[in-house]
């Protein structure tokens, strides 16, 4: 049964080896010199003359806008390809894996064989998504050692406020980064095969496939990952100095306090009075003029002795939360192969 498995998946598992092969290729060539280029700002030896801040920022401003930005749109390129790769995975390995055999009918003689529904699903379940797991893991370790300069001049940056498309934690770079492709993979492949034996069509299952793990993938975000784990909660008296954003209006003053936890998940950030109520009062004079200098807005607005009330995921949080993320997308394909089996092994197909 392994040997048949094989036979009847061998056409796409070369192709993806050539893929996976010629990306790796790709990043090879450019990661060289994307680690030379790391190596001679001056980064790996920052700590010792203290201006490791200075040299980071000016390091991803100049793969961001510089000479070296198509290294920042190869990164780019590569996070977009690891979130599109379990979706292709469960539309071109998943759906067709079952519906294929139905569409033909050659299940019919599968199952006349000595071998069982149960081991018949279990095999191709086994091997393909294996292969599935394998695929995204490959790819994801390929584009973390070639992100791995801008990555340790991210973590060196101590003085950005995290912009989002720097931030481990925004949705896009989460997505697409560490051990969560393989969860991923795992839960599309089986998805797709789920699709496959409900529908028994081979491209209206594609079809569902993509609908419904792109729905997973805008949804988990939104509802699920803030509530992994409880944010911290922090309420530290407001510096003017350090403020993101002032905006005045006759009546209004709203105002964004800085991002104190660079590289973390910053869920709310606001500016409150000492009764815990955000600030949504009148502006002080200074900041209404336009000839007084900003030194002297600051200082009406430390006078108002406002507190920064920040809800946010410490940074060191990064990887527990890859790994429950990857355990949920792990048991749900669990859940959906033993959903398989136990459909197959209840329903004709015929």
């Amino acid at each position: 049964m392994i040997w048949l498995t094989w036979r009847q998946f061998r056409t796409q598992a070369v192709v993806a080896a050539a893929a996976l092969a010629a990306v790796a290729a790709a990043l090879a060539v450019t990661g060289l010199r994307l680690s030379h280029l790391y190596g001679t700002s001056g980064l790996a030896s920052c700590q010792a003359h203290g201006d490791c801040g200075q040299l980071a920022t000016g390091f991803l401003n100049q793969l961001a806008a510089g000479r070296a930005h198509y290294y920042y749109m190869i990164f780019i390129l590569g996070a977009v390809l690891l979130l599109v790769a379990p979706a292709l995975i469960g539309m071109f390995w998943g759906a067709p894996l079952i519906t294929r055999e139905i569409e033909t009918g050659s299940f019919r003689l599968a199952w006349n064989q000595s071998v069982t529904r149960t081991r018949w699903l279990a095999v191709k379940l086994g091997l393909v998504g294996l292969a599935s797991m394998t695929a995204a893991g490959l790819l994801s370790l390929m584009l973390a050692w070639w992100s791995s300069p801008i990555e340790r001049a991210t973590d060196l940056a101590v003085s950005r406020t995290g912009a989002a498309t720097l931030n481990r934690f925004a949705p896009f770079l989460f997505a697409a980064g560490a051990i969560t492709p393989i969860g991923y993979a795992a839960f599309a492949f089986a998805l797709g095969v789920t699709a496959g034996v409900l529908i028994r069509r081979t491209v209206p299952a594609m079809a569902v496939t993509l609908a419904v793990f792109a729905a997973v993938q805008i949804a988990l975000p939104l509802w699920v990952r803030p509530y992994l784990m409880p944010p911290l909660h922090s309420t530290t008296a407001l510096d003017a100095g350090t403020i993101s954003t002032l905006n005045t209006a006759p009546t209004q003053m709203t105002i964004t306090p800085g991002d104190s936890h660079p590289g973390a998940w910053i869920i709310a950030n606001q500016a409150v009075t000492g009764q815990g109520q955000v600030f949504a009062g009148a502006p002080p004079g200074p900041c209404m003029s336009s000839t007084a200098p900003y030194a002297e807005c600051a200082a009406a607005i430390n006078r108002l002795h406002l507190r920064q009330a920040l809800v946010y995921q410490p940074a060191s949080r990064y990887w527990p939360f890859q790994w429950y993320e990857t355990v949920i997308f792990l048991v749900l394909a669990l859940a959906l192969a033993g959903f398989c089996g136990w459909w197959i092994r209840r329903r004709r197909l015929c």
